[in-house]
């Protein structure tokens, strides 16, 4: 019986004479790089001794290439499960010293889900002996504010030296802690304010006071 004959070399899979990527049957030409005459895998050992180390070379450092992709992506992927998801401070924990003149005023502002609260405290110095005071303002009364509509506060303190700031929010919105030095604009009373307020969760709480 006669042995099978062979398929032509341009039937086989081969491999890029320049980039050792392998290339289809049928092709012409590297699908990667462009170049012409693929060697087939039928003509493999027909080709020179040092062509071959080199097509050997080239393709255990694309090998390599592909495993430290690997490696980084996992080193990457689980750093981050390890790590969790990224702290974002909440712009209602703060704490600061703010330079505030007559009759000018200090916002801290952000968004409280309702039931949630914010505790924190204020002083004043330099000079010492001067008044404070705080009033909070929901999403829509802060524009009546800035306007100078004097809209009526949910919650407020002062005018004092110090004060202890105990809020809960009534429900979810935009709050804003306006800080305010209560003295005429000829006085010339200005004073640093330290401020410190901690947003608080309501889940799991005991309660405050």
């Amino acid at each position: 019986m006669a042995a099978p004959t062979p398929p032509p070399p341009d039937s086989t899979w081969g491999a890029c004479s320049f980039c050792a990527v392998a290339v289809p049957p049928g092709a012409t030409q590297c699908p990667i790089c462009g170049a012409a005459n693929p060697i087939r895998a039928s003509q493999m050992t027909t080709v020179s001794r040092s062509q071959r180390r080199r097509l050997r070379a080239t393709g255990a450092f694309r090998s390599l290439i592909v495993i430290a992709v690997s490696l980084g992506l996992a080193y990457t992927m689980i750093s981050l499960v390890i790590q969790g998801p990224p702290v974002v401070a909440d712009p209602l924990t703060t704490d600061g010293l703010y330079t505030i003149g007559p009759g000018d005023s200090t916002i801290i502002s952000g968004e409280i889900t309702g039931g949630d609260y914010v505790l924190g405290n204020f002083s004043t110095s330099n000079p010492v002996g001067l008044n404070l005071e705080l009033a909070v303002y929901n999403s829509t009364q802060i524009p009546q504010f800035i306007n100078g509509l004097g809209p009526i506060p949910l919650y407020s303190l002062g005018p004092a030296m110090t004060g202890r700031i105990v809020f809960s929010a009534p429900y979810t919105d935009e709050y804003s802690f306006v800080f305010t030095n209560p003295y005429p604009a000829g006085s010339h009373l200005t004073f640093v304010a330290q401020i410190s307020t901690t947003y608080e969760s309501n889940v799991g709480s005991e309660g405050f006071g």
